[in-house]
């Protein structure tokens, strides 16, 4: 049940979500009556999270709180465990003739560079299947493993651990793994958005962990135009983008996730 709740009410507080909230209140305010005042300020609340969120700059600066946190590193340590967290693959069904990548695949492709460098012995994959969340027929472990197969990484090179369902449970279920191993420190490859929450947890478990993020969203070139924008840039990035509202959904989705986790005492 707390892994269901913890995916469903923070959507209501999500740009979206809150919209949709705000005009069905709206309609029940305003089913006898032709507006007033507590109507308006629901148009003007939906207004205004519309432009917020929608906009260029907002969304771009809550991401780049979070991405920044973890940059790259130069000298990671050779022939190290790396754990891969799911979340960037789909699964094979019809009419897909593969296992896909989605917009955070570039974790996979950055965790297969890793061995192909020396840098990874092992690859822990983590990621199973919430039982209400879709038809999937097999788990991200499982897809990631496929996509690592077929770019040329060995099979005896991953490890498979499928029963986690959100990122708590990869850091416990992993955590189960990797000490049976005698593993104490592992590079951790995720979205550079996600790497904050991650690397609390497996620190929570007791490991020396060195983030390797992947899928960054804001980059150097990208930040340092967001303030120097033409004209006509500033005329489109004021106006609400879908692409913006995810951008924020997804910052939103880790500051809730550290909140609650917090609160669960598992940060």
């Amino acid at each position: 049940m707390f892994v269901f709740l913890s995916k469903f009410l923070p959507l209501w507080f999500y740009p979206l979500g809150l919209v949709w909230l705000l005009l069905i209140a709206y309609l029940f305010l305003t089913r006898k009556h032709s507006g007033g005042r507590k109507s308006r300020w629901i148009i003007i609340l939906v207004v205004v999270i519309i432009f917020v969120g929608g906009n260029r700059w907002v969304p771009a600066i809550l991401a780049r709180s979070l991405e920044w946190r973890y940059l790259p590193s130069e000298n990671l340590p050779k022939d190290s465990m790396v754990v891969l967290l799911g979340g960037g693959t789909e699964s094979q069904q019809y009419p897909r003739q593969m296992t896909e990548t989605n917009g955070a695949g570039d974790r996979v492709l950055y965790a297969a560079r890793l061995y192909q460098s020396g840098i990874a012995g092992q690859i822990l994959l983590s990621g199973g299947n919430i039982e209400w969340s879709g038809s999937r027929t097999t788990t991200p472990a499982q897809d990631m493993a496929d996509i690592l197969l077929m770019i040329g990484v060995p099979q005896e090179a991953l490890i498979l651990q499928d029963q986690s369902r959100n990122t708590a449970e990869d850091a416990f279920y992993s955590a189960e793994i990797l000490r049976e191993m005698g593993v104490d420190e592992i590079i951790l490859v995720t979205s550079a958005s996600h790497m904050l929450r991650s690397v609390a947890l497996f620190e929570k478990q007791g490991f020396k962990v060195i983030p390797a993020p992947a899928d960054y969203s804001i980059t150097q070139d990208n930040w340092q135009s967001l303030w120097h924008p033409t004209f006509a840039e500033v005329l489109v990035g004021l106006v609400p983008n879908a692409s913006h509202l995810s951008d924020i959904t997804i910052v939103m989705k880790e500051y809730i996730g550290i909140v609650i986790y917090r609160l669960q005492g598992w940060l």
